[in-house]
């Protein structure tokens, strides 16, 4: 995935929303709002006789229904869980085995979660019998939908009891049938011979494995592990239809809105600035995997215009630029619009239908498209209203916040598939997280007015070999606009590699009202008190067989004091960015626009794409690998 800005005019952009819904438009408030998408996922629970072993909370079955229910509590209502089990049927005896081993029931299907449905049948589950894995597999994937991004998470405490089919072959044949599945393993108090081919299954799928040694263990793996699979992004927001031209355009108010937009389609929005504020928009558009696309045609290109009184061109314009787009890549272009905060000349000029508070249009554009995207896609809006200050509060400060390497092995958390549902890391520490190639995956840290966050990802090996099981590897930091202030980005092997490769750590500056005088450009976005984003990204290899997941440390420092902020010469009830209406909208919840999948220690879309990756493609020739290496290396060298 890679980055390519340009600005066109001398208005520096400063940030834009933090990612809440308010008042809906006129045309609006009667449609339904669009909820963040999850990847359908079946749990597969091991019922066999020896689940009924001793553990601390009673048997490893009564340890095993815990984790379900810890698991399904903390679920996103709009998630789609169903729930497979194995071994209940039967005894474990030989004479038991033939019935055993077609002992397989699916208990829920994967739909919308039904909290109640799914806890009753786990509390029914009573482990007597094989452990036909295998079958299960074949049946759970049988069970979810027969398109789109699927995941199973397995738990089991055995190996397989019952092959034929051998179920690690079972999960080979669904990866080469196309089957887009991933399945997550974990083994619950399992010998070698049971991780070995519990692992197996799971990276034949590009998945992950994961030890849990007890009940306590698996009550905090389990959650973890499966709000993983869940993850997947749609764009989010209250329905909104933008126009051909501006003469019709819908008013949008500060919030968060879903469209679509087609091909090299412009569409116009209108937003009423009053005298003295600022006004914020972007566009978010997620691009789908694909297979098989043209690194040379996989690039695609969002715009946005600012247009005054009566369509006047304000020559405010802003793109982005995304490479890699098959990957599941998401685009976001942001602008910021300072105009009404300056005095018309009262000439009744053209330069004055730019100028002071009035009614504006932002219009963006889906320019240049890509091989195999669909002729329309979902585009995330999002829409701030900044009243101007009175007092902006403390001076600009320069210099960035120091990094401080955490100790420790680390908090485990679950990244979020967008902005919408990033996981919030709760203040300085280590975090870790399991990343599957072709995953980017955000978390959100809170700053408040005076704080400031410095971090740096470290890639863990994952058994790679050399050049030709390379993939791209990134990280990028972004404002509560979604407006990136860095990103560093690198090609990845297989071993251990750390972002940024060059300095010690991406940080911002204490974040001040009057950043956005500064000096320095980047300083300028770094003006909005609210929730940041840290984004991390794994490319696809280029060796088929080889997309096996990789372990990350996300290492964070937030300090600074806490400051009063500025003064603002208007309130704005509900928040500049509808943070705090009451009444939850955009897939969010009230107080702060999200729904986190998992917290940590407490507690994603889309982005501002970034620089040059080129993701090498499974079959490509081995002069194009290199050459997309040599660009990441040249690349890198020109980082300052």
């Amino acid at each position: 995935m890679s980055r390519f800005s340009r600005r066109l005019t001398a208005v520096v952009a400063v940030g834009l929303t933090s990612l809440s819904v308010a008042a809906l438009p006129a045309q609006a408030q009667e449609s339904s709002e669009q909820a963040p998408q999850y990847a359908p996922t079946m749990l597969i629970l091991d019922a066999s006789g020896s689940m009924q072993r001793p553990d601390p909370a009673g048997t490893m079955m009564e340890a095993a229904k815990n984790a379900v229910h810890t698991f399904v509590d903390a679920a996103p209502a709009e998630s789609k869980v169903g729930l497979t089990v194995y071994g209940t049927g039967t005894g474990n005896s030989e004479a038991d085995k033939a019935v055993g081993c077609r002992d397989v029931q699916v208990l829920h299907k994967p739909e919308t979660l039904d909290r109640s449905a799914l806890g009753t049948a786990v509390d029914g589950i009573e482990a007597s019998g094989w452990t036909p894995m295998g079958t299960a597999l074949r049946q759970a994937a049988a069970a979810l939908p027969n398109s789109g991004p699927r995941s199973i998470v397995l738990v089991s405490d055995g190996d397989d009891t019952c092959a034929p089919p051998d179920p690690c072959e079972v999960a080979r044949e669904l990866k080469q049938q196309g089957v887009d599945m991933v399945m997550h393993a974990i083994g619950f108090a399992v010998d070698a011979k049971a991780r070995a081919q519990l692992t197996c299954m799971a990276q034949a799928t590009g998945g992950t494995y994961t030890d849990a040694a007890d009940g306590p263990a698996l009550e905090r793996t389990l959650p973890r592990v499966t709000a993983a699979a869940l993850r997947n992004y749609k764009a989010a927001g209250t329905p909104i239809s933008g126009t051909p031209t501006y003469e019709t355009a819908p008013v949008a108010t500060p919030g968060q809105y879903l469209d679509t937009i087609g091909q090299k389609e412009t569409r116009y929005y209108a937003v009423d600035v009053p005298d003295g504020a600022t006004a914020y928009f972007s566009g978010t558009i997620s691009f789908p995997r694909l297979p098989n696309v043209n690194p040379a045609r996989d690039n695609n290109v969002l715009e946005v215009r600012i247009y005054g009184a009566d369509g006047h061109d304000c020559n405010k314009f802003e793109f982005e630029q995304v490479t890699s787009s098959s990957g599941g890549a998401a685009l976001t272009v942001a602008e910021t619009f300072d105009g009404a905060t300056e005095q018309r000349d009262g000439k009744n000029t053209s330069a004055d239908k730019c100028k002071g508070g009035g009614r504006y249009y932002f219009a963006p554009k889906w320019a240049s498209v890509s091989d195999g995207v669909p002729e329309r896609l979902p585009i995330e809006l999002l829409v701030g209203i900044e009243p101007g200050v009175t007092n902006p509060g403390p001076a600009a400060v320069a210099r960035p916040l120091t990094f401080a390497e955490p100790t420790g092995t680390g908090t485990a958390v679950s990244g979020g598939g967008s902005f919408n549902v990033a996981s919030t890391l709760d203040g300085s520490g280590r975090y870790t997280d399991t990343v599957r190639p072709g995953e980017f995956v955000f978390y959100r840290v809170k700053l408040n007015w005076g704080q400031g966050l410095a971090y740096r990802v470290h890639y863990g090996a994952n058994g790679g070999r050399g050049v030709e099981n390379i993939s791209n590897i990134r990280t990028t930091l972004y404002t509560p606009a979604r407006e990136e202030i860095d990103s560093d980005f690198g090609a990845y092997v297989g071993t251990d590699d750390v972002l940024p490769s060059n300095k010690d750590a991406l940080a911002t500056v204490p974040i001040r009202y009057s950043n956005r005088t500064s000096d320095t450009i980047e300083n300028r976005k770094q003006s909005l008190a609210g929730w940041y984003y840290i984004a991390v990204k794994l490319g696809s290899t280029s060796a088929a067989g080889e997309d096996l997941p990789v372990q990350i440390k996300l290492d964070l420092t937030v300090g600074g004091k806490t400051e009063s902020g500025p003064t603002y010469s208007t309130t704005a009830d509900n928040g500049i960015f509808a943070e705090n209406a009451t009444t939850p909208t955009g897939g969010g919840k009230s107080g702060d626009g999200h729904t986190p999948q998992s917290s940590a220690s407490a507690s994603s879309d889309s982005d501002s794409s970034s620089t040059l990756i080129v993701a090498a493609i499974a079959g490509a020739a081995v002069i194009a690998v290199l050459s997309v290496l040599t660009g990441w290396l040249l690349a890198r060298r020109r980082r300052g």
